[in-house]
């Protein structure tokens, strides 16, 4: 999709102007068509029982939200743990295992960035990429995982888990195409919703600082990063996922006579191979001990 295109979209989602408010006005009747699909596709799934404890982590909004920090930092507190996520913006399609216990077995193009930040950061997890959750969970379980953590499965009503949501605050909260909803916390649907700095808060790591660095960034709604981001020559936006060439980011350093790339973890998976100066914005988690402990009765219930 055009790079324009795609943050004009973020901005109508999130920080609408009064030309992207009226237009959201307008698109409101095929909003409640298309809720009322999502609702009636719920009302229609059974959630089948895995036999193992299954965690979904995710947003009920389109974008970006922290949920790979966040699945990072609860699947590296249980033992047999896996991690099951489409892969979306891979190059490949069907189940790959991205990690066993031990081993990385594929590179970022087949994997995806999300579940290869998971590869690199979880040591003792197994990674799994398929569109098909519940042919992953499978996988999983016969690998010998005892908890899975599946990241964005909110909408999979026909598997039977523990629903954890981050809130995302947006001024345009209809369903799509209206608003950035894909679907609404049912009246009958359990999850437990997570707010951040209530829940859980974000702590960033700027490792291998230089002096004169470049921000070079591919995730949604990238000015989530301000707050965090030390003093940079220039910064450069591209559409979430996107894969970056070698070319293009000699030509930032080039353009800017920058020391240095400066990157997140998601972008880093992508381009460590090119051997070029980068400075990284390590981002992680810190989660309150009560998501913990919901986790933990959640499987002594079940």
């Amino acid at each position: 999709m055009n790079k324009s295109l795609v943050f004009w979209v973020e901005d109508y989602f999130y920080n609408p102007n009064f030309f992207q408010k009226l237009l959201s006005f307008l698109l409101l009747p095929i909003s409640w068509i298309y809720c009322l699909g999502m609702f009636s596709r719920f009302k229609s799934k059974t959630p089948h029982d895995f036999d193992i404890d299954i965690v979904s982590v995710g947003n009920l909004s389109v974008g970006g939200s922290g949920k790979t920090p966040l699945v990072t930092t609860l699947a590296s507190r249980y033992e047999d743990s896996a991690v099951v996520l489409r892969g979306y913006g891979r190059k490949s399609a069907g189940l790959y295992v991205v990690k066993d216990r031990n081993n990385i077995l594929c590179d970022v193009n087949i994997s995806g960035d999300e579940a290869m930040i998971y590869a690199h950061k979880l040591s003792n997890a197994i990674v799994i990429v398929s569109e098909d959750r519940p042919a992953g969970i499978l996988k999983a379980k016969e690998m010998g995982a005892k908890i899975i953590f599946l990241d964005d499965a909110y909408s999979k009503h026909d598997i039977k888990k523990l629903d954890l949501l981050i809130d995302v605050k947006t001024k345009n909260n209809r369903c799509l195409p209206s608003g950035s909803f894909r679907e609404r916390l049912w009246a009958n649907k359990e999850a437990i919703i997570l707010e951040e700095t209530k829940d859980f808060k974000r702590v960033v790591e700027l490792k291998n600082k230089s002096a004169k660095m470049s921000l070079v960034t591919a995730i949604a709604r990238p000015s989530r990063l301000d707050e965090f981001l030390p003093e940079v020559v220039s910064k450069n936006y591209f559409e979430d996922h996107h894969s970056f060439t070698k070319e293009e980011l000699e030509d930032i350093l080039k353009k800017d006579s920058s020391d240095s790339l400066l990157l997140t973890y998601k972008d880093f998976v992508k381009v460590e191979a090119y051997n070029l100066p980068i400075s990284l914005l390590d981002l992680d988690v810190q989660v309150d001990e009560k998501v913990f402990s919901t986790i933990d009765n959640y499987r002594e219930k079940y």
